[in-house]
C-alpha cells in the first residue's frame, strides 16, 4: 500500500460501521475516508469523530467532488478535501503536514496537562531545576514572617515571587502593596512610603497614608531598593526596626504590622560597595535571599511559560490560539531574552492577538525576534562624524526601547545611575 510505503502504520475499513469500530479500537491520529460509503457518508463519519475535539485529523476523498461538499467538510472539521483521481504528491504533502500538526497537538496536550497538574507554584510557572530551588525557598518563606531580598535581572518575575510568598502565607488575607522605588519621582518617594498630613507641602490638599500604613496586616514589597535615595535609607531602616512611622508634617507615630520584602536587579553586594545601598539596611532586609534566574538559564521552561500565556491571553482577548507552531517555538528557544519572562509575556500576547486562532507562526512574532537568529542583539548605526553627545543619546534611547522603557534595567546595562538616565531624558525632551 502506497501510504504504508511512506512510513505510516495503516488500518483499513470497508464501510462506515467498520470505520467507526476501527477508530475506536486503534485511536488513529489521521483518518482518510471516501465521502461515498456503502452504508453512509464520510461526512457522517467526520461528524461522529468530532475531529477538533479529539485532536484527530480527517481527510475526505471523493470522485464526486463539489464546492458545496468541500465547504461542508471543512466546516465540519476536515483537515483537507481531495478529489479522485488522487494527486499522490499532494496527498503525501498533506499527510506530512498533518503529521506535524498531530505532533504539535500532542505537545500542546502535554503542556496543558502539566499546567493543570501544577507545573509551578502560585503565580510562578516552571519545572527547571533552578525554579525548583526558587519554589523551595518560597515555601519556606511562606511559613515564616522573615524579611527577604529577591534578586535577579529585570523582568524575571521578582514581584510574582513576593506575591506568591504573600498568598501562601498566613498574611494572605491582608493587603499586598508593591512600590517601585525607581519609578517614583525623587521628591515624592518619602511621601509615598511614609504618608503625609494635609498641608505638609505645596499640593498636599489632604492627608494620605503611606505604603506602610496601607500594607498593615499584610506585605509590603519594595522593588528596586538599591535605587532609593541614600538619604532616605536610614529612615526606612528605623521604621523597619521600630514598626512605626510618622507621616510628613505629622506629630504622632503610627504603628503597623507589616512584612517587608525587597528586590533589586543589581548585585546588592556591589550596590553596598558603591554606596547605593546602606550596609545596615542590606543586612536588615537580607534575612533570606531568593535569586530568580534569567530566562536564558531556564530555557526548558519557555514552551510551558508560552502555553501558560496563550491560555491567559485567549481568555483576556477572546482569541482561540492553540499554541506555538514548530517554527515559532524554535525561534523562541533560540532567542536570548534580555527582557526575560516579561518580554516573553509581551511577545506571546502580541502573537496571540495577531494570530487570532490556530497556531502561532513566525509571521505573528515581532520582526526583531524573527531576525534575531541572523542579526544577534539589536544594534544601532552611528556614522563617522556623529558627535559623542548624539551617539550617547542614540545608545540610551535604543537601550530603553530594547528593555521596554525600564529605566532601572537600562541604567544597569549602561552602567549608569537611574538619576542620570532621567536627567538625560529631560534634556532630550527639551531639545
Amino acid at each position: 500500500m502506497r501510504i504504508e510505503s511512506w512510513g505510516f502504520d495503516v488500518g483499513t475499513a470497508a464501510d462506515l460501521d467498520q470505520a467507526r469500530q476501527r477508530v475506536s479500537e486503534r485511536d488513529p491520529d489521521i483518518v482518510i475516508s471516501d465521502v461515498v460509503l456503502p452504508d453512509g457518508s464520510g461526512l457522517d463519519l467526520l461528524r461522529g469523530l468530532r475531529a477538533d475535539e479529539d485532536g484527530r485529523l480527517i481527510l475526505l476523498i471523493t470522485a464526486h467532488g463539489s464546492i458545496d461538499q468541500a465547504v461542508e467538510a471543512m466546516k465540519t472539521g476536515a483537515r483537507d478535501f481531495l478529489t479522485k483521481p488522487l494527486d499522490y504528491a499532494k496527498l503525501r504533502a498533506i499527510l506530512d503536514s498533518a503529521t506535524d500538526e498531530v505532533r504539535l497537538r500532542s505537545t500542546i496536550r502535554e503542556l496543558e496537562a502539566r499546567l493543570d497538574g501544577g507545573a509551578g507554584l502560585g503565580g510562578l510557572i516552571g519545572e527547571s531545576e533552578r525554579m525548583g530551588e526558587v519554589f523551595g525557598l518560597v515555601k519556606l518563606l511562606a511559613s515564616s514572617n522573615a524579611s527577604a531580598l529577591i534578586t535577579g535581572p529585570s523582568g524575571t518575575g521578582k514581584e510574582v515571587v513576593a506575591r506568591t510568598i504573600h498568598e501562601l502565607s498566613p498574611r494572605s488575607k491582608g493587603p499586598f502593596v508593591a512600590v517601585n522605588a525607581a519609578a517614583i519621582p525623587e521628591g515624592l518617594i518619602e511621601s509615598e512610603l511614609f504618608g503625609h498630613e494635609k498641608g505638609a507641602f505645596t499640593g498636599a490638599s489632604r492627608s494620605r497614608p503611606g505604603c506602610f500604613e496601607q500594607a498593615d496586616g499584610g506585605t509590603l514589597f519594595l522593588d528596586e531598593i538599591a535605587e532609593m535615595p541614600i538619604e532616605l535609607q536610614p529612615k526606612l531602616l528605623r521604621i523597619l526596626e521600630e514598626g512605626a512611622a510618622r507621616r510628613l508634617g505629622g506629630s504622632r507615630e503610627i504603628r503597623f504590622d507589616v512584612r517587608v520584602m525587597a528586590a533589586t536587579n543589581r548585585d546588592p553586594g556591589a550596590a553596598v560597595e558603591r554606596g547605593q545601598l546602606r550596609e545596615d539596611l542590606y543586612y536588615r532586609l537580607n534575612v533570606f535571599t531568593v535569586n530568580v534566574p534569567a530566562l536564558e538559564h531556564r530555557r526548558g521552561d519557555i514552551p510551558l511559560l508560552a502555553q501558560h500565556f496563550v491560555r491567559r491571553f485567549n481568555e483576556k482577548h477572546g482569541t482561540g490560539v492553540r499554541g506555538l507552531g514548530s517554527a515559532a517555538r524554535e525561534l523562541l528557544l533560540a532567542y536570548p531574552w534580555p527582557g526575560n519572562v516579561r518580554e516573553l509575556r509581551n511577545v506571546v500576547e502580541r502573537a496571540t492577538i495577531v494570530a487570532g486562532s490556530g497556531w502561532i507562526e513566525p509571521s505573528h512574532l515581532p520582526p526583531y525576534l524573527r531576525d534575531a537568529r541572523d542579526e544577534g542583539s539589536p544594534r544601532i548605526l552611528i556614522p563617522v562624524g556623529t558627535t559623542a553627545a548624539e551617539a550617547e543619546k542614540r545608545l540610551i534611547l535604543k537601550t530603553l526601547e530594547h528593555v521596554g522603557n525600564n529605566k532601572a534595567e537600562a541604567a544597569r546595562q549602561l552602567e549608569l545611575d537611574v538619576k542620570t538616565i532621567r536627567n538625560k531624558l529631560k534634556a532630550y525632551r527639551a531639545e
